[in-house]
């Protein structure tokens, strides 16, 4: 058996990226303040909270659902914040369904290092679109992700579901 390689070369933005997580300084709190949104992958914005791409996504249209106070912990945030917050959270899955058809939706909250967050000081929701055997094999023995969509274009095709205020 001979080895093979695969490029993966985006991600290593990702590793190498400073994922600083205090204030200013936290990326979360970074991109909705640029008012650069399609180059930051925001979708949308309510008052409180906002939607974005993930740009390491773990399937196409991968959504991050967050709020715009700088928060590690849902117990933190005001009520107003929080129900904006779940608003946006159910928004997304409403646009998800009705613009990708998905057999299903894995939607979760790693809150704390220790349970997954890779930035762990601001709290963020994973809104996932899942596919009947939109996984394969590679994941497992590549630690390779295959996306058939760009960002770009999926950015694209979303946006437009947003703006009709579902």
């Amino acid at each position: 058996m001979s080895e093979s390689t695969l490029w993966a070369p985006w991600r290593i933005d990702y590793i190498l990226n400073n994922k600083s997580e205090e204030g200013d300084g936290c990326l979360f709190c970074r991109l909705p303040a640029a008012d650069e949104d399609q180059k930051n992958l925001i979708l949308d914005r309510s008052k409180h909270s906002y939607i974005m791409l993930n740009r390491y996504p773990y399937s196409s249209c991968h959504l991050l659902v967050l709020p715009l106070v700088h928060v590690a912990d849902i117990s933190q945030l005001e009520d107003e914040m929080y129900i904006d917050l779940m608003l946006l959270l159910k928004k997304s899955i409403k646009v998800l369904q009705k613009a990708c058809l998905p057999g299903g939706i894995n939607t979760g909250l790693n809150m704390g290092a220790a349970a997954g967050a890779g930035i762990a000081a601001h709290l963020h929701f994973h809104v996932v679109p899942r596919w009947t055997g939109d996984h394969n094999f590679m994941p497992v023995i590549a630690d390779t992700m295959v996306m058939p969509q760009h960002l770009d274009s999926a950015y694209e095709m979303l946006r437009p579901f947003f703006q009709d205020n579902l």
